[in-house]
């Protein structure tokens, strides 16, 4: 096989078999495959997609194009979480070491921005001194000490998705249900984990906008992770606006530092209890999903799950207690500017894509793959479905490393975020559960 042969095929319409799919991964993986057929692939997936069979073979494909992690040695069990991704949402970083501190380990391979939604590396690395790429010698240790890990798959941890993954989010091949399954899965299941809680964003602010498409994503991971011996089940979530208060890189962590350390109450709040449940029912942990979640609800209180994020963030090269020391360490942009609502009425509607990429154009996510970050830049403060608003009250807080970024990231909340007479409806945070 060769990828001129197997672009071919695709371009023709025909879809690869289970060989196909592992000379791809392999090829992706050594380097065989350059960067313009790697884009040429993705684009031909997103475009005529692959089949349940080829979406199952890819995931596999690219689980095995490097190594698998083992934890069986660990004295208890191991639960992972992910996200299909969002604005706001800082989840991961309060519920790692909520569940570390329930005596569930959680080696968390996460990832960086993607299109208009942010990275939990990227926020994680907002912290001086963290630094997310680690051995699997060096994993395995962190997990065994802290009980949880936030970082980035090794170049030996799925391979082929490490490459696949960057080529997406510069060739417009991110909403693809065959490509975002194979993508989540494959890491996730190289890594060793016995259970997965799977956290699938809809609305505005999400890759798939529908309910009806974020099902389906939903259903095809839940059928694809169980059918490789993996336990699992995916939440419905809504996206029609941020999960947290803050889209940004320091801003998010500075929402999840508040929400470890005693902040009762909100959106990021209640789905750290609702996944939190869910994980530790799952790993047989706790009775049942209500028993898990007010378990997690008194290890946020007690403090426990802020000494294990502490010592995470201190094992990864960042300040020796961030849990007393955040408001110090994080990085903070030199312009704030507020937003004022234009007139007043109620929020009825906020374009989160918009948001998103507002924060990308002030620095905070990747236009190009070779982007740096400036982690301080970013909206606080966002207001919320439903809130009333006084005409010139605040929509948000920018902040930005200059005026003029911070004038031209206004103008995009002004018109991502809508005011008019009457409060929408309000959707529930979950809204299925699929298992």
């Amino acid at each position: 096989m060769d990828a001129v042969g197997i672009l071919s095929a695709m371009r023709a319409g025909e879809r690869p078999d289970a060989g196909a799919m592992q000379w791809v991964a392999a090829a992706l993986a050594s380097g065989e495959m350059s960067d313009a057929q790697a884009g040429a692939f993705a684009m031909a997936v997103c475009r005529n997609g692959l089949g349940e069979p080829g979406r199952v073979a890819l995931t596999m494909a690219m689980r095995d194009s490097g190594d698998w992690l083992d934890w069986s040695d660990l004295p208890g069990p191991v639960c992972d979480k992910h996200s299909t991704g969002g604005i706001g949402d800082c989840l991961s970083l309060v519920l790692a070491p909520a569940l570390a501190a329930a005596g569930v380990f959680n080696p968390m391979i996460s990832g960086r921005g993607l299109g208009h939604s942010g990275g939990t590396l990227d926020k994680l690395e907002a912290i001086p001194g963290v630094a997310t790429e680690v051995g699997n010698d060096r994993l395995r240790e962190i997990v065994r000490d802290c009980g949880c890990a936030i970082v980035s798959a090794s170049g030996r941890i799925a391979p082929a998705d490490r490459r696949l993954y960057a080529v997406r989010d510069v060739t417009g091949t991110v909403p693809s249900i065959d490509l975002i399954v194979a993508s989540i899965l494959s890491k996730k299941l190289a890594g060793g984990i016995g259970a997965l809680v799977l956290d699938v964003k809809t609305g505005s602010g999400a890759f798939m906008e529908n309910r009806d498409d974020a099902r389906a994503l939903a259903r095809a991971l839940v059928d694809t992770a169980r059918g490789a011996g993996c336990k699992t089940q995916a939440f419905l979530t809504d996206m029609n606006q941020p999960l947290a208060d803050a889209v940004g890189n320091a801003v998010e962590v500075a929402a999840s530092m508040q929400v470890l350390t005693g902040r009762v109450g909100g959106r990021l709040y209640d789905l750290t209890l609702e996944l939190g449940g869910a994980c530790l029912a799952l790993a047989g942990a706790a009775e049942s999903p209500a028993d898990g979640a007010a378990r997690i609800a008194a290890l946020l209180a007690s403090g426990a799950a802020a000494e294990r994020f502490s010592a995470m963030v201190r094992a990864l090269g960042g300040p020796a207690d961030v849990a007393e020391s955040w408001r110090r360490d994080l990085p903070v942009a030199p312009v704030t500017l507020p937003v004022p609502a234009p007139r007043a009425g109620h929020v009825a509607a906020i374009d989160g894509v918009a948001l998103g990429m507002a924060v990308v154009r002030l620095g905070g996510g990747r236009l190009r793959g070779s982007d740096v970050i400036d982690p301080a830049v970013g909206l606080g403060a966002m207001c919320r479905l439903g809130n009333r608003v006084a005409a010139g009250a605040p929509l948000a807080m920018v902040h930005a490393a200059d005026p003029a970024a911070a004038r031209l990231a206004a103008a995009a909340v002004l018109d991502a975020v809508h005011v008019a007479d009457a409060a929408p409806a309000p959707d529930p945070l979950v809204s299925e559960v699929i298992s």
